[in-house]
């Protein structure tokens, strides 16, 4: 509904409206009602060359003060029918409803200051399905989590060494010989970590996990499956002080240079007694309903502890495994399929924005919300479903994310980045 008062139009709306009056010329500004933000949107007035709209006997035009879709992430055309506290201010103008009727543009909320619509909520979640068919979003995580929280898990930092790396290329004949889709757990059936979902928890580490998940899968795959190490994210994350800032990012390229270097030993997962330095972060709720600790976003980065834990048979320095080799693919899509398809998964790296949160199954492309941070997993197949080119992606926010922690995204055209950053290196075995 909306109403008059003192030169004044209320809008009461979960939406807010850009609206055609009969108007005298004058300015109209924005005004959110709870952070008391106000924005110059439309200048208004007669017979200009901009847009114009003929009400009664006389043309009046408005004109865009700002960029719109810096401030608005969607718009449809909509009748002015629904409830909220957005406002749009007249400046010495006269404004008089045309008729209840009128056609309106209805844009949802995007303010850096005052975020109208959460990422996490219902209506974030119906936006999303509404504007697409190829993949389906709902509730993943809780609606009292902060927004703080969830960029905190995003820890891929901006990758300059990738280009340092030797780059792999594959060879035509192996690329025409491709399957159409292919998941690695049919052709390796004896490496059981093609099948596991880590979790991250609280903390930015997704570029270790990425890492030591394919490194694992890696190891297993070069030795024909007979041939099986469970590569630490704990020593990885705690112990490289060139690979970034622990749980507050790193870098993908740098994890893999400190395997061949360096060695990783072995671990499980949080509170497991598997290998010699299992993680020491906690899994947190990326899922709802559970019974999870709330993911916080201010975990520390745990400290390096060079020894293994009470009871391990090996020193720290025994458990260690090495890589031989470390590379990167930047052939695009044909020679990054060829490297799954040879030698197992890699790590890549993509952008992270909001509808990504609300992953329930189908092929992901980005639609809505804003950008979230650089976010790191494990590549491990392909296929095409209802049309579709997909990667099969390994996320780390445990198995009751997404589709039982895996997710789909659209192949072959860069889509968020996914197929820019792509690193990977074959083991060292004994």
């Amino acid at each position: 509904m909306y109403f008059l008062q003192d030169s004044l139009l209320t809008v009461k709306s979960t939406t807010f409206v850009f609206v055609f009056f009969v108007l005298d010329t004058g300015v109209i500004n924005l005004r959110h009602a709870r952070s008391g933000v106000v924005l110059p949107l439309v200048s208004c007035g007669r017979r200009s060359d901009a847009i114009t709209r003929r009400m009664s006997n006389t043309q009046y035009s408005c004109t865009a003060l700002l960029d719109i879709t810096s401030i608005l992430q969607s718009t449809r055309i909509a009748r002015l029918n629904s409830a909220s506290d957005i406002r749009f201010e007249g400046k010495k103008v006269k404004m008089n409803i045309v008729r209840a009727a009128c056609v309106v543009l209805v844009y949802s909320l995007a303010f850096s200051k005052a975020e109208v619509l959460n990422p996490l909520s219902d209506a974030f979640i119906d936006i999303i399905n509404s504007r697409q068919s190829t993949w389906k979003a709902g509730r993943n995580f809780p609606l009292y989590m902060t927004l703080r929280s969830i960029k905190s898990m995003m820890g891929a930092i901006p990758d300059n060494d990738l280009l340092n790396l030797l780059t792999v290329f594959h060879d035509q004949e192996l690329i025409d010989s491709l399957p159409e889709s292919f998941d690695p757990r049919d052709k390796w059936p004896n490496c059981p970590t093609l099948n596991e979902i880590r979790d991250q928890g609280s903390c930015g580490s997704c570029w270790a996990f990425g890492a030591v998940e394919a490194m694992t899968d890696r190891y297993c795959i070069y030795s024909n499956g007979t041939k099986h190490f469970h590569f630490s994210a704990e020593d990885l994350l705690s112990c490289c002080p060139v690979c970034g800032l622990g749980c507050n990012g790193g870098m993908p390229t740098l994890a893999w240079e400190y395997w061949k270097h360096f060695g990783i030993v072995s671990g499980g997962s949080y509170n497991s007694s598997q290998g010699c330095l299992p993680y020491e972060v906690a899994p947190c709720e990326h899922h709802v309903p559970g019974n999870r600790m709330p993911c916080s976003g201010d975990t520390g980065t745990p400290k390096c502890y060079r020894t293994c834990r009470k009871g391990y048979p090996s020193t720290y320095k025994q458990d260690k495994k090495y890589g031989k080799h470390v590379f990167n693919i930047r052939g695009g899509e044909p020679h990054i399929k060829a490297e799954i398809f040879k030698n197992g998964p890699v790590e890549g790296a993509f952008t992270v924005y909001a509808d990504l949160l609300a992953y329930k199954s189908g092929v992901y492309k980005h639609v809505a919300g804003e950008e979230l941070g650089g976010h790191a997993i494990k590549i491990m197949g392909w296929g095409i479903e209802n049309g579709n080119k997909y990667w099969l992606i390994a996320n780390s926010w445990n198995s009751d994310w997404g589709d039982n922690g895996f997710f789909k995204i659209i192949r072959g055209e860069d889509h968020c980045g996914i197929e820019s950053s792509i690193v990977a290196g074959e083991p060292l075995l004994d």
